[in-house]
């Protein structure tokens, strides 16, 4: 119902399942993609994807992308996919062609028993957000 109610509100912006964005960052031909994470900070510093960088969903700070290509892919998540599809709206109306929003975010990401960073090192908790979204985490994962 989420992932609808995303495509509905942002029918422009282009999803990317979680297996064939995992697929895509085991790929050494592909190049790689900038990934931004959509979460405050609270949420970033409990768990993000390995090479995520974050980025305030709330007042995001477009001009430290000044200096990367319009045409280098990004990816974008957050928990569920709904604030990170608003980031990747921004970005296209900035003018970027190759954006794409992780569908079910990371909540899906870590239900699939996908790898989850803090810092440097791997975890298996991620943040909930608030109680009634982290109902959709399984709950080994939830912090």
């Amino acid at each position: 119902m989420i992932k609808f109610l995303i495509k509905l509100e942002f029918p422009k912006v282009p999803q990317i399942t979680t297996k064939k964005f995992a697929e895509w960052l085991l790929d050494p031909v592909k190049p790689q993609p900038l990934v931004l994470d959509a979460r405050t900070q609270a949420e970033y510093a409990v768990s993000h994807l390995k090479t995520g960088v974050r980025i305030d969903p709330m007042t995001p700070d477009l001009t430290t992308l000044l200096t990367v290509s319009k045409d280098m892919p990004i990816v974008v998540y957050c928990s569920v996919g709904y604030r990170s599809a608003k980031i990747s709206q921004q970005l296209q109306e900035e003018g970027f062609s190759r954006v794409f929003n992780l569908s079910g975010g990371i909540f899906q990401w870590a239900n699939e028993g996908r790898p989850l960073f803090k810092d440097e090192h791997p975890t298996q908790l991620v943040h909930p957000y608030n109680a009634s979204w982290g109902k959709l985490l399984k709950q080994s994962y939830r912090a």
